[in-house]
């Protein structure tokens, strides 16, 4: 094969660099007509094509710096410069240079005005046209898919412009492309259901057919000829020519061609949705050209044909959803009645696998797997999870060859070789998985999709294939791709989990939380009925005691009186705990009644009714000047501070300089309340436990029920705040706690 020549204003091309190829910047024209550049600002030649004096009779060096009036009428010449003045809209029209009729078709590029001049040629009679797009019209209306909608569209524009092969060309997601219909002389070789590589239509090119909608080529033999200069001289650089009607062909593509053995090409994009579907392809085995307005009416024609493709598309995905959704409400209803989701999702009809079309589908919750439907088996689908699903970190993940990115999916692609999931929960790792089998095929490709090309210095050079002969390929590990409606459809059902998911989360919170309320009124009714109800036999007790005390005692031994004493003693120890009980469960039952107190004057008040200079005369005892007040239940308070100042006064008391401080500090803007003393301490560890209900650290050597401190936590958190404590063993002890 002969070597590719490229055009020395672009980059050389290689098999790594094809995509690159700056197929708008090839500063040529096609044969069959005249490319002029002129100066938007004054409307002076600056570049033209060197065919303008085979065309015009106007030599390329007799236009350049010139008028575009040395081309046009002066009518002609005004009416372009007032709508370049008034930013109008551009149009074609037909001129006459030299007793030649030409079309002119302007456009704007990059602040320069270009013109393409071609022949006029022929044009469809409107009669003709209207009766073929009424017809079509209503041939593609009544189409029942997408696949007779193609076949229909090809035949029609072979008839209408005479093409020897005219085919749809349809795109797949790696931009490889397939023909789907095809209308042809019956003397040609058909080419239906043929598959071409992406590289036969690089990206450059599907963008170009994006923007301009249909493109030909007249001959494929043609000789190019150049702009001159090659550079404009406005930028030094060459010019944009993507919206060119004449615009010059790769030579790339041109070989191509060739080797295909065709004469010349008309094609036209396909887009649905904002995106290239597929090309309308024509080929021809001879030169042949058709004029603007026809192509004008193939590329509407493609347009009326998108249109419907999205109407055929949209109808199609309707249907699937609302098909789809129906069974969605069906499985909502079946987790609002069951409790267990996983059961209701797996164990009745219908179940997940029914949503989309699938072979088999699994639900993994908790670490706990369910499956339904032809499956791997558990460790595979476990194994799956935890290499592919998990690190993806997607909330919908999909592919139609899981054996291509996890090898070990190879064992069963019978079963899964596609795979779609969804994530269940923000952060946690349950899935929802859906399972294809493996969809073994043979793909006819139009010869070897592998181009092979010159190598030199290390680089392949590209060189397009010379063979299009069917080249057969056995496909395996494929499933049916997944489509849009399919995604649509597990996305709306994993919104659909997760909300009854929260729902049930909640209503079991709402459920655990009533029955802690109720639980704890038990308990505190329980509690205060009980210290209340024990206080009667108690008094009893203690009543009796006293008499046999004061009129008795005298005829008691040693023993009886001991045994008199301490029956008196622990019926009073018996009564103190009673009183705690009964504050602690009052705590719970009492209403706060919040009003602004002066903390200085309740600290005061307690200090004196401890009457410290009788129990306490050794300790010092130091008071903060100017604490703040608080706003708080004045009593709950007092109840505190009672119990943190008493405390500090007895665990300090055996001290050889006890002292007890009382003040406040700042953390984090808020006032913070603290009792310091100098006295025994506890061990760091036990911070949460010594706020339980009868914790007592220190055993029988102080004396105290273990519920003050219980208290004091209960009435802190009763006013949304919070209680704590520093201390180590000997080094004393601080209470901490924010209101």
């Amino acid at each position: 094969m002969a070597k590719t020549s490229i055009s020395t204003t672009s980059p050389q091309v290689n098999l790594t660099n094809c995509d690159r190829e700056p197929i708008h910047l090839i500063s040529k024209s096609q044969a069959h007509g005249v490319i002029v550049v002129c100066d938007v600002r004054n409307l002076k030649i600056i570049q033209a094509s060197e065919n303008s004096n085979a065309i015009f009779n106007y030599p390329v060096e007799h236009l350049l710096g010139q008028s575009i009036e040395k081309i046009l009428s002066k009518e002609q010449y005004e009416q372009i410069a007032q709508t370049l003045t008034y930013e109008k809209t551009l149009l074609p029209e037909n001129i006459t240079i030299n007793h030649n009729v030409f079309t002119m078709i302007p456009h704007i590029s990059n602040g320069n005005l270009l013109l393409d001049f071609e022949p006029s040629g022929k044009s469809l009679d409107p009669l003709f046209f209207q009766e073929q797009l009424t017809k079509v019209l209503n041939e593609l209306d009544a189409a029942s898919s997408i696949s007779e909608m193609c076949e229909q569209a090809v035949s029609l524009v072979k008839y209408m412009f005479g093409y020897d092969r005219v085919m749809m060309y349809q795109f797949d997601e790696h931009w490889n492309g397939e023909v789907v219909a095809e209308a042809k002389e019956d003397n040609l070789e058909s080419w239906l259901g043929l598959h071409y590589p992406a590289t036969d239509i690089p990206k450059p090119a599907r963008e170009i057919f994006l923007k301009q909608g249909v493109r030909m080529i007249s001959d494929v033999h043609y000789n190019p000829s150049e702009l001159k200069p090659q550079l404009s001289p406005i930028t030094g650089k060459p010019i944009d020519l993507s919206k060119s009607e004449l615009r010059g062909v790769s030579p790339i593509h041109i070989e191509y061609l060739k080797n295909m053995k065709v004469g010349a090409s008309l094609t036209a994009a396909i887009v649905l949705n904002g995106k290239l579907w597929g090309l309308l392809a024509c080929h021809h085995y001879s030169k042949k050209f058709i004029n603007y307005h026809q192509r004008q009416s193939c590329k509407f024609l493609t347009q009326v044909f998108s249109n419907k493709l999205a109407l055929k598309t949209t109808t199609q995905f309707l249907e699937k959803t609302n098909a789809s959704e129906e069974i969605r409400k069906k499985l909502v209803l079946q987790m609002i009645s069951i409790s267990d989701i996983s059961r209701a999702l797996t164990k009745f009809d219908p179940n997940i696998s029914s949503i989309i079309s699938c072979s088999g589908a699994a639900i993994y919750i908790n670490k706990i797997l369910y499956l339904v439907g032809k499956t791997p088996t558990t460790k595979q689908v476990k194994k799956l999870i935890k290499k592919v699903l998990v690190p993806s970190k997607e909330k919908l993940f999909s592919t139609k060859n899981l054996s291509g990115i996890y090898e070990k999916a190879a064992a069963y692609k019978d079963k899964a070789s596609g795979i779609l999931s969804i994530r269940i929960g923000e952060e946690k790792e349950d899935f929802v998985l859906w399972f294809r089998p493996e969809i073994s095929q043979t793909v006819n490709w139009g010869g070897n999709p592998e181009k092979k090309g010159e190598v030199k210095d290390g680089i392949q050079y590209l060189s397009p294939r010379t063979s299009f002969e069917k080249w057969t390929e056995n496909v395996s590990g494929l499933a049916l791709p997944w489509e849009k409606y399919d995604f649509a459809a597990v996305s709306s059902l994993q919104d659909s989990i997760t909300h009854v998911l929260v729902k049930k989360q909640k209503d079991q919170i709402k459920e655990l939380n009533k029955r802690l309320v109720e639980a704890n009124e038990e308990l505190e009714t329980f509690s205060y009925s009980v210290s209340h109800d024990l206080r009667a036999p108690l008094r009893g007790i203690e009543g009796y005691a006293k008499i046999v005390q004061d009129h008795y005692v005298e005829e008691l031994d040693d023993y009886g009186k001991k045994a008199l004493k301490t029956i008196i003693n622990s019926a009073e120890e018996m009564d103190g705990l009673i009183e705690d009980i009964l504050s602690y469960a009052k705590v719970g039952q009492t209403r706060l009644k919040k009003q602004f107190f002066s903390m200085q004057e309740l600290i005061e008040r307690i200090i004196e009714l401890q009457n410290p200079i009788a129990n306490y005369p050794h300790t010092n005892i130091h008071i903060q000047e100017k604490i703040p007040d608080a706003n708080a239940d004045r009593r709950m308070i007092s109840q505190v501070m009672h119990n943190l100042i008493s405390n500090a006064l007895k665990y300090s008391g055996k001290s050889s300089q006890p002292s007890v401080e009382i003040g406040w500090c700042l953390q984090n803007e808020k006032t913070v309340y603290f009792v310091k003393d100098n006295g025994i301490g506890f061990d760091s560890s036990k911070n949460e436990t010594i706020f339980e209900v009868f914790s007592r650290l220190e055993g029988n050597n102080y004396s105290g029920s273990g519920i003050g401190l219980s208290i004091a936590k209960k009435v802190i958190e009763k006013h949304d705040g919070k209680i704590w404590a520093e201390s180590q063993p000997n080094q004393g002890a601080t209470f901490y706690f924010i209101l």
